[in-house]
């Protein structure tokens, strides 16, 4: 069986996944979410909408949820990923509402008209991981296997076969050092 997730949980599952990776990692001690000018980033990239001005204190709350939502990505039972997914949607306000805004067609929004952005991300990106581990696919969320990155990734593919966060980077660089590696052993 292939599943497939609606529009509006493959863009909240993005979200999450940009979200989680704005935490520092193993190669960079970097937090790419410290300004509200990364914020703004953040809310424009991901295509946000109804986002007024955003404060300081949009900005607590959204780093807050990070280490909430990073665990996520590497459990290993179904059971572990689901009590901690509750207890981040029990932390929001839901109050689900179809919606068709911005030329997308109608799609389910799970938080109430006005929430904050962090009760937005809260709600939207915990219904969307309800939604993977209810379908069995729990796989799906991970880490990227390159030896020196560390990042969240959603793996959206057919047959679940993706294994680094960015293919162009991780992907690319490992591919990279195996044929390197090849072409040494074969004395070329």
């Amino acid at each position: 069986m292939i599943v497939t997730f609606s529009h509006d949980t493959e863009q909240a599952l993005g979200t999450l996944v940009r979200l989680v990776n704005t935490l520092p990692g193993p190669n960079s001690q970097v937090d790419s979410l410290e300004t509200l000018e990364e914020l703004e980033k953040f809310v424009q990239e991901r295509e946000f909408s109804a986002v007024d001005s955003l404060s300081e204190k949009d900005l607590a709350e959204v780093r807050d949820l990070r280490p909430l939502f990073a665990p996520v990505f590497t459990t290993d039972s179904d059971a572990s990923a689901a009590t901690m997914i509750n207890a981040i949607i029990a932390r929001g306000t839901s109050t689900p509402r179809l919606t068709n805004h911005d030329g997308h067609p109608w799609h389910i929004h799970y938080s109430r008209a006005g929430a904050s952005l962090a009760c937005r991300i809260t709600v939207e990106c915990g219904i969307a991981l309800a939604q993977v581990i209810s379908a069995g696919e729990r796989e799906r969320l991970r880490r990227c296997e390159a030896p020196d990155c560390d990042d969240a990734l959603i793996d959206l593919s057919r047959n679940r076969s993706k294994r680094y966060c960015d293919a162009r980077t991780c992907g690319n660089r490992l591919h990279v050092a195996a044929y390197r590696e090849r072409r040494k052993a074969s004395g070329e």
